[in-house]
């Protein structure tokens, strides 16, 4: 004969009132709602508010989700830490995809086994690494979306794709509704190691994990 249930738990499951998965997504929406003017982005010449970087994460959003990525997707990313790369980790995993971001020391051949074994849907990709991305993509035997980089602290290299990473933000929408994941256990990122002692191997971040260690981080942080 089965137990009764605990008074515990009956009537009290998890309700948008008592429970939020946790996202670091969560982050930006904050800051750029408490803090939306104060400067977000320094990079060269550009300077951005809170405001203005959360309204082009959500153009990314909106672009990649009218252009058929999605949940469980793959988003690779070869960029130095440019404000293009910030955008990224927010714009990518609010239409539920994963983002792989590249080791930018890395030779083709390791770039090539990660794009294909993390499935990558698309990869964005800074000009200043044209030559290892260009021979990388010739060995992976299917499609890859490129989004082209052309930062203007660089002003050199060759464009891999007609679609410029500016171009792309146009086409989505700034208010972009995007959602927390349903669970906080859904992949995130997708990281791998360098390969030195065989192919790299991944390593998946969630939602949960990645919230836990950015709150973990400023706690300790001098």
């Amino acid at each position: 004969m089965q137990s009764p249930a605990s008074i515990f738990e009956q009537h009290l499951g998890q309700t948008p009132a008592n429970y939020t998965p946790l996202s670091p997504l969560t982050f930006i929406e904050r800051t750029a709602s408490v803090y939306p003017e104060r400067t977000a982005v320094i990079h060269g010449s550009i300077r951005r508010s809170w405001a203005e970087t959360y309204a082009r994460c959500r153009r990314l959003a909106g672009a990649l989700h009218n252009r058929g990525i999605g949940k469980g997707d793959t988003v690779a990313a070869m960029l130095p830490n440019i404000p293009e790369m910030l955008e990224a980790h927010f714009g990518v995993p609010m239409v539920g995809a994963v983002l792989n971001a590249l080791n930018t020391r890395l030779d083709a051949e390791a770039i090539a086994f990660m794009l294909g074994h993390g499935e990558a849907r698309a990869l964005i990709a800074d000009r200043e690494f044209a030559p290892v991305v260009r021979e990388a993509l010739s060995r992976v035997d299917r499609d890859i979306l490129v989004i082209d980089v052309d930062d203007p602290e660089y002003g050199e290299g060759e464009a891999l794709s007609e679609l410029d990473y500016e171009a792309l933000l146009a086409e989505g929408d700034p208010q972009f509704q995007w959602q927390n994941p349903d669970n906080e256990w859904d992949a995130i990122a997708l990281n791998y190691t360098s390969g030195t002692t065989g192919d790299p191997k991944g390593v998946v971040y969630h939602h949960r994990g990645a919230y836990l260690n950015a709150v973990g981080n400023t706690m300790v942080w001098d």
